[in-house]
């Protein structure tokens, strides 16, 4: 309803506007740490009344008619980009960028130049789509992207593949991970708990995790990471210490456009997108890429949605660093990741920290917002 104004209010049910739709009773929906970039006011287009939530799973209650591969009562796991399946894109298994999928891809070309996917709940800029933080959501190329689940299998630990699994794995596979590699990872939020354990599962020998709040320190030391709290230690001289003076092999920014920090960038960041002459915040970006070893990979999981100043290119440059970035080809991970969810691999429980009912969800942003009560992650049921 504005910014850092979120709240819950009866809105018109949603309805099948395309042969393609499906409309989802939701059983089970997620807050996410990009959720807190649309209610800090850092994503443009997003107007008051939309409806929030990329992270969400449930039930078919109706069809379109050209949707044959569902049936009405089927448990569903929804991707959070929309993809139309059909595109060059789509046929690329690069399921983010779909050509089809944004009805509002001119925005988004005024900022990026062109378009990516449309995004459940996330902006007008995005597509406009109502998101899953709803008792019903209107699926679009629903003959594409959702999965059936099995019903053994329980909403909490099948529901965050529908984003943060994916996009841990993403970034953790964008390194090209080789047996022995050391992988640093910033930010120990459930996005940065799945890149720690898929750079484990994807043969580093060491991953250092980087953060500042305890409980999340605790989950990631548990999980076999090493630890650095940022407000404890320099980062960059604790990673040399830590790699024999080489940096890591792979760093990944788990944080994206919020980004907090200690030294004179970061207040120089907080100034700067307080009076909007800078987007987003880049201190986790900075120390990535002063990090890394030469030849090394940085891989952006965390959203960057601007511009943002003072970013170290020189040292990308001579470094000759890789960098790999995008928002989650999630239907490419479907899956696979529920395989190794099946094969108990990988254990979403481990980061669900509260469960709520829908109409607590201005309390869940709260908390998880504000690190409260040590929330990691928050399931809203309706």
């Amino acid at each position: 309803m504005g910014r850092g104004d979120v709240r819950i209010e009866e809105v018109p049910e949603p309805r099948i506007l395309n042969p393609r739709d499906a409309i989802v009773r939701v059983t089970s929906t997620a807050i996410c740490g990009s959720d807190l970039h649309l209610l800090g006011g850092f994503i443009p287009t997003l107007r008051r009344g939309d409806v929030l939530g990329h992270e969400f799973m449930g039930e078919v209650v109706e069809l379109g008619s050209a949707v044959s591969n569902l049936a009405v009562g089927d448990r569903v796991l929804v991707p959070f980009p929309i993809a139309c399946g059909r595109c060059d894109y789509c046929r690329r298994d690069l399921w983010s960028l779909c050509d089809n999928s944004n009805p509002n891809a001119w925005m988004a070309e005024e900022l990026f130049g062109h378009s990516p996917a449309g995004i459940f709940g996330y902006s007008r800029l995005l597509g406009g789509y109502a998101g899953g933080q709803a008792e019903l959501v209107r699926v679009p190329f629903a003959d594409v992207g959702p999965l059936k689940i099995d019903r053994s299998l329980s909403d909490d630990q099948v529901l965050l593949l529908t984003d943060v699994i994916p996009t841990g794995w993403m970034a953790a596979e964008q390194g090209d991970i080789q047996a022995g590699d050391v992988v640093a990872i910033w930010g120990c939020g459930p996005v940065g708990q799945f890149a720690l354990r898929a750079a484990q599962l994807l043969g580093a020998a060491t991953v250092i995790a980087i953060d500042r709040v305890s409980a999340r320190l605790r989950l990631a030391e548990s999980a076999g990471a090493d630890v650095i709290d940022y407000e404890e230690v320099k980062v960059l001289d604790a990673l040399r210490d830590l790699t024999g003076g080489r940096g890591p092999d792979l760093c990944i920014d788990a944080v994206g456009l919020e980004a907090h920090g200690t030294g004179p960038l970061a207040l120089y960041d907080r100034v700067a997108t307080g009076v909007r002459i800078e987007t987003d915040r880049g201190e986790a970006l900075r120390e990535a890429l002063l990090a890394c070893r030469k030849g090394g990979t940085v891989s952006l999981a965390g959203v960057y949605g601007g511009y943002l100043d003072k970013v170290p290119l020189g040292a990308a440059f001579n470094k000759g660093l890789r960098l790999r970035m995008g928002q989650t080809h999630v239907h490419r991970y479907l899956r696979p990741l529920l395989e190794r969810v099946q094969r108990g691999e990988l254990d979403a429980r481990e980061v669900i920290t509260h469960h709520l009912p829908l109409d607590q969800a201005p309390y869940g942003y709260e908390i998880f917002r504000d690190k409260e009560d040590e929330c990691i992650k928050v399931v809203l049921q309706p």
